[in-house]
């Protein structure tokens, strides 16, 4: 193929004991799946339907690189989340077959441009350039997976500078992985190459220029970085 311009590269990700990457298509998240974090944020939980937005794939930071603070904010924040790497799509799938999609997962963090969101929340406008700026979203190695998903205890963790922020068991989300990735394939064809944020529970707060930051999917997956 013959482009007017040099293609951009494809996003992706280390996985481990593995010299391959995983390539990422798109990246999808889910707010609003803890109830400690809602009530955090002054909303009511609500049953129902889950609530999404994206992130452009190229916001995706891998192998533990630097974050640099991102412009136009003074209150970045950080919100540490399971990540699903999905290896099968579909559209409608039902609950039943939804966790087969998924062929890793990771530790990640949706990054937060609060002072924007709480901007736009007030003015009725979306959310985009709060939660999909550059460099948004720092993602851990993938591990992949040879059967069942990280049971209900596994433990969500994040640490910065040395102290423990945020701190849960996946048993506390709202909504479960199978539910999620069944809801979304209704709104979206899922497709490999997918990554899915699944939530973030309560300790949210801000980050500054030279935090380091240590976030665990406990047992599966680690993440150090800086804010540069």
């Amino acid at each position: 193929m013959d482009y007017a311009i040099a293609p951009p590269a494809v996003p992706s990700l280390p996985i481990l004991g593995s010299d391959r990457r995983f390539p990422i298509r798109r990246v999808f998240c889910i707010g609003r799946n803890y109830a400690d974090h809602v009530k955090e944020m002054g909303a009511t939980v609500e049953p129902g339907r889950p609530m999404f937005f994206c992130k452009p794939a190229d916001a995706v930071v891998a192998d533990g690189a630097d974050v640099p603070y991102p412009s136009i904010t003074q209150d970045l924040h950080h919100e540490v989340e399971m990540v699903l790497a999905l290896g099968a799509g579909g559209r409608d799938v039902p609950v039943e077959r939804a966790a087969a999609l998924v062929w890793g997962v990771g530790v990640g963090l949706d990054l937060t441009r609060r002072d924007l969101q709480a901007q736009a929340k007030a003015k009725g406008q979306p959310w985009d350039v709060a939660k999909a700026f550059d460099h948004s979203a720092p993602v851990s190695a993938l591990r992949p997976l040879a059967g069942a998903l990280p049971g209900p205890d596994t433990e969500l963790r994040l640490s910065v500078n040395g102290t423990l922020r945020q701190h849960a068991r996946l048993s506390e989300m709202l909504h479960d992985v199978p539910h999620i990735l069944a809801a979304l394939s209704t709104l979206f064809e899922l497709k490999p190459g997918d990554l899915v944020f699944t939530g973030t529970p309560a300790g949210v707060a801000a980050l500054a220029r030279g935090d380091r930051f240590h976030a665990e999917l406990a047992g599966y997956a680690e993440l150090d970085g800086r804010i540069a």
